[in-house]
């Protein structure tokens, strides 16, 4: 009995649910929204303005691009400037930068102003991220950033299937401002936010001096989501084109049971996280996201497209906060900024790679190609992680 009550009182003075995780939890899910619902209209845009696959591959790809130049820029001024002003300041550019777009007349026009939206995004993303981890108890580091990673999961289970269905009774111009408001809806959110101070040691004016371009401690589990995340640029750019090919109905129904599994494992992967570390997670994980993009590249019917969307669901949801916890694992605390500007720039990476990579693919060899290779990418970061493993036991023995 005295050892549960004692559990209650940590568990309390390590409270996750308070009105600042809260705050930055919705302000996550209305930047995620607007977001999510241009991934799967934009390559419908861009058709219509006459582009073919490679240039929806390199028109969605370029926007992870500049997001990812830009991120180790977002780190240093996280920690020099302060949270607030980089994270307005990202959110507004973002929110222009989609509003904009239905008046791009041309796929040239179009493709500068992602990579203006990568700019606001690559801002906006690494501080939220950097914000809720100075927020949430590091006891229940991987517990919080499951549930943080909720706000993002909401909206992908809304945003797409929203996007498609407003792509049908709105013109592209509408569907875009739509998505710049809740941009705007972020920006009150975030003010609303108390933002702790940041705290510097003596060595922080001298990082703040030199170029400073990533975090060594996040580099291992930011190398394996770039090989994951590569998987995110062939379902969220090509899927809906390549349903439509294959005459299977359903795609708006993917994004939504897909978010439905990912949301179910944050209720139980981050606890497992904090209690037993990356490695009761990565490996089942990816096992699932490779079976789901087999079955992808198999799919005669929406039933198999269902089935892929619920592994994946299962295994992105476990495997993706588990490595952002795990990036900030070790990282002392004037150095979180730069971590997660390091995780997320390898984010970036993948799914830009993924985007353009799988936009040649799928115009020289077809869509199901794109799944296979999509596939063996997730084999590659399973190699990778057994020598990190490796190492790891060669450096404690």
């Amino acid at each position: 009995m005295k050892e549960t009550i004692v559990d209650e009182r940590v568990r309390g003075a390590e409270k996750i649910w308070t009105r600042d995780f809260i705050m930055i939890c919705l302000a996550n899910l209305c930047i995620f929204m607007g977001f999510q619902m241009t991934m799967p209209t934009l390559p419908l845009f861009v058709e219509q303005l006459g582009g073919d696959d490679r240039l929806v591959g390199a028109v969605l790809g370029i926007f992870t691009f500049s997001a990812l130049l830009v991120r180790p820029i977002a780190g240093r001024l996280l920690e020099t400037k302060g949270r607030r002003i980089v994270f307005l300041v990202g959110l507004a550019i973002f929110a222009l930068s989609v509003g904009s777009f239905g008046f791009m007349g041309s796929i040239g026009l179009l493709f500068m102003m992602r990579i203006i939206q990568g700019v606001g995004w690559g801002f906006s993303s690494t501080a939220s991220g950097t914000i809720a981890s100075d927020i949430i108890p590091a006891k229940r580091r991987g517990e919080a950033m499951g549930y943080y990673g909720l706000s993002g999961n909401l909206a992908l289970a809304f945003g797409p299937s929203l996007g498609l269905f407003l792509a049908t009774v709105l013109p592209f111009q509408e569907l875009f401002l739509i998505c710049s408001l809740l941009g705007l809806l972020a920006i009150v959110t975030a003010s609303l936010i108390r933002y702790q101070k940041v705290e510097r040691d003596p060595s922080t004016a001298a990082v703040a001096k030199r170029f400073d371009v990533y975090e060594k401690s996040a580099i291992q589990p930011s190398l394996l989501i770039f090989f994951i995340s590569v998987t995110f640029g062939g379902i969220a750019t090509f899927l809906p084109l390549y349903t439509a090919e294959k005459g299977v109905d359903g795609i708006q129904w993917y994004f939504l049971v897909y978010a439905m599994a990912l949301m179910v494992t944050r209720l139980f992967s981050g606890r497992l996280y904090d209690r037993r570390g990356h490695r009761a997670i990565f490996l089942p994980s990816t096992v699932l996201i490779m079976a789901g993009m087999l079955l992808l590249a198999w799919m005669p019917g929406e039933a198999i497209l269902y089935l892929a969307a619920v592994l994946y669901g299962f295994g992105f949801g476990s495997v993706q906060p588990a490595l952002q916890a795990w990036s900030i694992e070790k990282t002392a605390p004037n150095r979180k900024a730069m971590a997660n500007a390091t995780y997320f720039s390898f984010f970036d990476l993948g799914v830009g790679m993924g985007a353009i990579l799988f936009g040649q693919i799928g115009f020289l060899f077809g869509y199901r190609s794109i799944y296979i290779t999509a596939a063996f990418s997730i084999f590659i970061s399973m190699i990778v992680y057994l020598f990190i493993i490796k190492s790891e036991n060669r450096l404690k023995s």
